[in-house]
């Protein structure tokens, strides 16, 4: 009789133990599913808390991972996103949610103006999904963007700000000077003919064209960079 009591009450934790795991995987895939229609409805806070529950039940789900990346981008919150993101490419072993989870990696590091990144995270999505236009979009946007706008990315420190501030300087004193010396020499010689003086105004009038054009373009493309990223981000696994 004692060990059929002993064999019954192994036979009862065995079938206890299966229930719990049971319904720890099933409170995992529910809070998930929970988690997309908050997110669905905007509600990226409550999303949040309901993917961060996921996890704690199942710590190697990719996709909980990648859900959680969307709500935290949405919150504004970058940083925390790109660490689930990390995660989540980790554990991804499909190519094309891989080439997704790439993609908004680069989203964060182009925001940020890390373009060296961001490039070889849109380059590491299309190795996965050569045929997702919306990254090609955004590859050619950011190597547009750091060929020109170099020192956005580089940062510098507060010596090498100082260091080119006094080349600056230098360099404006220099031109003074020439200046200057030109001034002189116009007083001691007859009058400069009007045409040179003409095609200076002219000169100076087509390099501010050109530099509004500049300006106009990077904000036409800023604008346009947005509507990539946000169809991508809807979309939840």
């Amino acid at each position: 009789m004692k060990q059929l009591n002993i064999k019954c009450l192994l036979t009862c934790s065995m079938i206890l133990f299966a229930l719990v795991a049971s319904a720890q995987q099933k409170n995992s895939r529910d809070y998930l599913r929970s988690g997309n229609r908050l997110y669905r409805d905007s509600l990226y806070m409550k999303s949040e808390v309901d993917y961060r529950k996921a996890l704690e039940l199942d710590s190697r789900s990719a996709r909980t991972y990648y859900n959680l990346g969307n709500a935290l981008l949405f919150q504004q919150k970058p940083k925390e996103a790109m660490e689930s993101y990390e995660q989540a490419v980790k554990l991804e072993t499909n190519k094309m949610r891989q080439a997704h989870i790439y993609h908004n990696m680069g989203v964060i590091l182009q925001s940020q103006k890390q373009f060296g990144p961001a490039i070889e995270c849109y380059k590491e999505a299309l190795r996965r999904n050569p045929a997702d236009d919306e990254t090609r979009y955004n590859l050619a946007l950011c190597q547009y963007q750091q060929k020109n706008n170099p020192q956005d990315e580089q940062g510098g420190s507060e010596d090498q700000n100082g260091d080119k501030q006094k080349e600056q300087d230098k360099e404006q004193q220099e031109n003074q000077k020439q200046e200057n010396q030109k001034q002189e020499q116009q007083q001691q010689q007859p009058q400069q003919p009007k045409e040179e003086n003409m095609s200076k105004e002219n000169a100076e009038q087509l390099l501010k064209a050109a530099m509004q054009n500049e300006k106009n373009t990077q904000e036409r493309l800023n604008k346009s960079m947005q509507r990539p990223q946000q169809r991508r981000l809807e979309k939840q696994w």
